[in-house]
């Protein structure tokens, strides 16, 4: 493809945003997938709102989360104080999904550049990358807070370029998100839609970018 850099995104696509829940599964019952996925579901509904409400009213990406917690918390009768504190460090600490290592540096060896993109802030991110081992294998990592709106406002993807020195189209962008996959098209990336829970199409993206049910196989299609 001739591309000079892939940007990724953190929560979901390198991170997997549900090992917060899963090591304290025990303490959550059955039902713990599912109170993951509604804090997952409503911490991106409050990005979504606060960037559309404009930027007087924008919080934080760390602030978003932790108000989604309490919000899932207090519907469902959560009161367990050092649960939810629990909760809350196990997400600034979150697993790599386990191909993740080594794709990074299939792409470093093939002298890409790699960087993330997210919604983060930069104090979760830097915890995150240390946490999950990922020190030195990202040549950049990218926060919204530079531009004060969360993913997908455009002014978020043209950070990347204005950031790494490359246009969007000579750049990869992998997201396991259909709607920061959609936001990365239409900025004009070489989009990889990692959709490792087989999701139905979303935004018209099959087809139109690569889709893939995990990063392994990244390396390789950025060859053909």
């Amino acid at each position: 493809m001739g591309l000079r850099a892939v940007v990724f995104d953190a929560y979901g696509t390198l991170l997997d945003v549900h090992s917060a829940m899963a090591r304290h599964a025990p303490r959550l019952g059955a039902q713990w997938q599912a109170l993951s996925a509604e804090w997952r579901s409503k911490q991106l509904e409050y990005t979504w709102v606060r960037s559309l409400a404009g930027p007087t009213h924008h919080q934080d990406f760390a602030q978003a989360t932790d108000r989604a917690l309490d919000f899932v918390a207090a519907r469902h009768g959560i009161d367990d104080p050092a649960l939810l504190a629990d909760l809350r460090a196990a997400y600034r600490s979150l697993s790599a999904y386990p191909e993740v290592p080594g794709v990074l540096a299939a792409l470093r060896a093939k002298g890409l550049g790699r960087a993330i993109l997210s919604n983060g802030t930069p104090a979760m991110l830097a915890e995150a990358v240390r946490a999950a081992g990922l020190d030195g294998a990202l040549d950049a990592v990218l926060s919204v807070e530079s531009v004060g709106v969360f993913k997908p406002d455009p002014r978020v993807y043209r950070l990347a370029a204005e950031r790494l020195g490359h246009p969007t189209g000579a750049m990869g962008f992998a997201s396991s998100n259909a709607w920061d996959a959609f936001g990365a098209r239409a900025a004009g990336f070489h989009v990889f839609w990692i959709n490792r829970s087989g999701q139905p199409d979303e935004y018209g993206l099959r087809g139109t970018v690569c889709e893939l049910p995990d990063l392994a196989a990244l390396p390789e299609k950025l060859l053909t």
